[in-house]
């Protein structure tokens, strides 16, 4: 496995280049030290132990919007050549109800064509509110996370709440530290929110705000972002 193909070692790199650009290449020392040698490969228990530290310092060192901030910048990204359509229908129509029906166009889509999820499964997820879109309320999208797509049938077809939790995150780290019982700050989760905040940024090219409402981390059954739309597209 090369570096490139390495997820700890790429997340770990977004991390540190956050925490430096927020507050600095001293707060960054302090925060990463003893990451150096963790890899894909590492134990499990050392990823996690270093990651529970690692939030503590960062929580010491920085206001908490500094560490959201950093953590939102660490997220996967929405490939952008993918928003480009929804970007310049935004861009010529100032409609974000539109965009918002584009990107749930886009992700039903995806649930028949590239999951091939029988109808009765994708009436659900739709249901549920599940995924790429999210339920637009007003000034604010509502965004509830799909299971781990990998793990969606078993997360289905599971009863038992806490196992469900596990199977839940796309996170791997989240999921090792659910199945051993451990936990991190909560603030971990905004890593998640940024994939929203990513989305709509691109599609209205502002600033745009995310707020963690729930998540498996915090004992919730799903995680749920709110994305604060900015004020020209209110009303």
């Amino acid at each position: 496995m090369t570096q490139e193909q390495d997820w700890e070692r790429a997340w770990l790199a977004k991390f540190s280049d956050g925490v430096a650009r927020v507050a600095g290449e001293g707060a960054r020392r302090q925060v990463m030290q003893g990451s150096e040698g963790l890899s894909s490969r590492s134990e499990q228990s050392a990823v996690i132990a270093w990651s529970q530290q690692a939030m503590e310092r960062l929580e010491n060192l920085l206001e908490e919007r500094q560490c959201r901030e950093v953590l939102t910048g660490c997220a996967c990204q929405y490939p952008k050549e993918d928003l480009r359509d929804v970007r310049a229908c935004y861009a010529r129509t100032g409609d974000a109800d539109l965009a918002h029906q584009m990107l749930q166009a886009r992700f039903e889509a995806f649930l028949r064509e590239i999951l091939e999820l029988e109808p009765a499964m994708v009436d659900e997820v739709v249901r549920r509110g599940w995924g790429l879109a999210g339920i637009k309320e007003g000034d604010r999208i509502i965004a509830t996370k799909i299971p781990k797509s990998g793990h969606l049938a078993d997360y289905m077809q599971e009863q038992d709440a806490e196992r469900r939790r596990q199977l839940y995150c796309h996170c791997p780290r989240i999921r090792d530290a659910l199945r051993s019982g451990e936990t991190l700050s909560p603030t971990y989760c905004y890593c998640g929110a940024g994939y929203y905040q990513g989305i709509w940024q691109e599609i209205v090219q502002q600033p745009v705000e995310v707020e963690v409402l729930a998540s498996v981390l915090q004992g919730d059954p799903v995680c749920t972002i709110a994305v604060h739309l900015p004020d020209p597209l209110r009303g």
